[in-house]
């Protein structure tokens, strides 16, 4: 499941690039040992933290990345409800077409 994943967020990268959108990816995934895990979290990794975040003119967007049925965890749930909190978009997008839709709506404003 992880690898489909994986190449949703490959293609939706390269989309979004190729429209000149500023976006990055948070590389909290993965596995680790404990100590590394410690070290991480000292040094900022946030559980939950969403796939991307796409920057706009005075817009953050937060962009968290679900196959199929996939279920957000409770870390996922509670960043989203921080960042909603503050203010800021916070989507679950489970394919290319969410993306696009998304692109397609800012073209429109």
């Amino acid at each position: 499941m992880r690898h489909i994943e994986d190449n949703l967020q490959r293609t939706i990268i390269q989309y979004l690039r190729l429209k000149r959108i500023l976006v990055f990816a948070v590389p909290n995934g993965g596995s680790r040992n404990a100590r590394e895990a410690h070290n991480l979290k000292l040094s900022g990794v946030l559980a939950g933290v969403s796939d991307l975040i796409i920057l706009m003119q005075k817009r953050a967007v937060f962009v968290e990345l679900k196959i199929d049925k996939g279920r957000q965890s409770e870390y996922q749930k509670k960043f989203q409800q921080d960042i909603e909190g503050l203010g800021f978009e916070y989507l679950i997008w489970r394919s290319l077409d969410d993306c696009i839709k998304f692109i397609n709506s800012i073209d429109n404003d």
